[in-house]
């Protein structure tokens, strides 16, 4: 059995582990090349999007739908 201090230990090494990983997945998707067009549904992404940021691949009514996928989970 671990004491509480190694627990709280593991506990914060794992915490920075998803910190660092969180890091790691945001700056590769800020990274990557953005699409002129929805990769969802196709449609043309607004110029003021792309320079907004260039990232992105889903136009704003695509993106809004998956990141409300994600918040009802």
């Amino acid at each position: 059995m671990i004491g509480e201090e190694q627990a709280f230990d593991l506990a914060e090494l794992r915490a920075s582990q998803e910190r660092d990983h969180g890091i790691a997945a945001a700056a590769a998707e800020v990274s990557a090349q953005g699409t002129d067009e929805c990769v969802v549904c196709g449609d043309p992404i607004p110029i003021e999007r792309r320079v907004a940021a260039p990232f992105a691949r889903r136009c704003i009514d695509c993106q809004s739908l998956l990141e409300n996928e994600k918040h009802t989970r």
